[in-house]
């Protein structure tokens, strides 16, 4: 039996992959059908699972009158197609950044800020001895932090401590740079298999 998903899939992936011979018809086609289908099939899980799921349905079915408050926002967000009425959209965007910062702050500075703190106040001698990741990353915080004190010049014992920070640096942007590079090669090796498995079926 023909599998025809299979198939579509396996030729629209290939068309994508022209794009390593250079800008061309198919790989626009492909380019757009993809923006095209995400549009869509974002915008129909949108309705389903925000508007009816968390709004028509509760505030029809369930009878819950406070949900009108962001409907009414939701509204006056169409007033940016007005240039007339535009000036309205400021309330529900100044709500939309306000409440989303009230909420990214505090899981920000967990996350980025207090874990990091208590990383370098770790206990630098354990039952089982010396804490040697400790004793790095003390280093590794206090030997940056003056690469980026420039209160003086970088000069002496301040300039060789700042000199080890770089390093650390450049361990740090290496390690990310690894980690994307890494991420792109497991989604192309993912596409390779579907395209040697599942579409021209070589290993089988």
């Amino acid at each position: 039996m023909i599998d025809w998903g299979t198939i579509i899939a396996g030729l629209l992936t290939l068309a994508i992959f022209t794009f390593l011979y250079g800008d061309n018809p198919i790989y626009r086609f492909a380019e757009s059908l993809l923006i095209g289908v995400s549009i869509g099939y974002f915008l129909v899980i949108t309705w389903q699972n925000t508007i009816v799921s968390l709004l028509i349905k509760p505030l029809v079915s369930d009878g819950r009158i406070g949900l009108i408050i962001p409907l009414g926002l939701g509204l006056l967000m169409l007033s940016r197609f007005s240039s007339r009425l535009s000036f309205l959209s400021r309330l529900p965007i100044a709500v939309l950044i306000g409440s989303g910062a009230g909420v990214a702050i505090p899981a920000m500075l967990d996350a980025r800020t207090l874990r990091q703190i208590d990383a370098t106040i770790a206990p630098l001698w354990t039952d089982g001895g010396l804490a040697i990741g400790t004793i790095v990353v003390v280093l590794g915080v206090l030997t940056t932090l003056a690469y980026f004190y420039f209160s003086r010049a970088q000069t002496g014992s301040l300039g060789r401590i700042s000199q080890i920070g770089i390093y650390f640096l450049m361990v740090f942007f290496g390690t990310t740079f690894g980690y994307t590079v890494m991420s792109r090669m497991s989604t192309f090796i993912g596409r390779m298999e579907f395209l040697l498995v599942d579409f021209l079926r070589l290993t089988q």
